[in-house]
């Protein structure tokens, strides 16, 4: 019988975010650990998660290389090595555990490499077990909500670019920019021309001990700097005009609520 490979989300940084879920696994002393970098130089962020929790990785595991690169055919070929690194271990029955900062569904290599696994043997179970993202982290950081009542969100790569997110500000109340590091600039200025620093929020490492945040007009300070890849931008539109809403959580008329119940 194989063993199952589990996506294991620690949250972005702050161990404190780790799930009672997550933390159940990673106290297993039979299964066995692998984690990300993009070299073997850089270190993982996701193991520096769980050591700066107190964890102690079992007897077996390992670090998996995940070059950060567009390049698919480099891609592919280390998802292909990384999956051929943790067959062995689940083909002997052991439970593989891929430690993910963030949520392992969201924007995380966790994905690929249980594709390439299932590929190569349909066998294997695969498993994830939730986690808190970093844009939802990055909010209650600041603090502002995500999104309220019938609000409209958008969760986009900013590397589509600003044309792209600006094509879609009209729709949103709340744009998060994910992975603003090669554009921050460009962002910034068009901030500035489409009058949104007052709702826009920078949070660069949430949750880890070198965390940054940056917010409104402090935001132009980072033109012309070096940020981390683990940057966002959070984007409130207070100048949205909504068109008619069918259905929705308000009533057309009448008082809101003072206090609201949540879904």
């Amino acid at each position: 019988m194989t063993g199952t490979l589990y996506g294991i989300s620690l949250g972005p940084g702050d161990p404190g975010l780790i799930t009672r879920a997550a933390w159940a696994q990673l106290q297993r002393r039979d299964a066995v650990w692998v984690y990300p970098a993009r070299s073997g130089k850089t270190p993982s962020y996701a193991f520096d998660i769980v050591q700066r929790a107190g964890l102690e990785p079992p007897a077996e595991h390992a670090l998996l290389l995940f070059p950060m690169t567009h390049d698919g055919e480099k891609l592919a070929r280390a998802w292909l090595r990384a999956a051929e690194t943790v067959l062995p271990w689940l083909r002997a029955g052991r439970d593989v555990l891929f430690l993910v900062e963030g949520d392992a569904s969201t924007y995380a290599t966790f994905g690929h490499l249980a594709r390439t696994v299932r590929a190569l043997d349909a066998q294997v179970g695969v498993k994830i077990i939730a986690g808190v993202n970093a844009f939802t982290a990055a909010c209650a950081e600041v603090p502002v909500p995500f999104a309220e009542q019938d609000d409209t969100v958008a969760i986009v790569p900013a590397a589509y670019g600003v044309s792209a997110v600006d094509r879609l500000l009209p729709d949103f109340d709340t744009l998060v920019l994910m992975k603003v590091k090669p554009l921050l600039d460009e962002l910034i200025d068009w901030l500035e021309r489409r009058d949104l620093l007052a709702g826009a929020h920078f949070i660069e490492r949430v949750g880890a001990p070198d965390e940054r945040r940056f917010s409104g007009r402090d935001i132009l300070a980072l033109r012309g700097t070096k940020v981390s890849y683990l940057s966002l931008l959070i984007v409130k539109h207070p100048h949205r005009i909504r068109g008619e809403r069918i259905k929705g959580c308000l009533k057309k008329s009448g008082p809101l609520p003072l206090l609201e119940e949540s879904a």
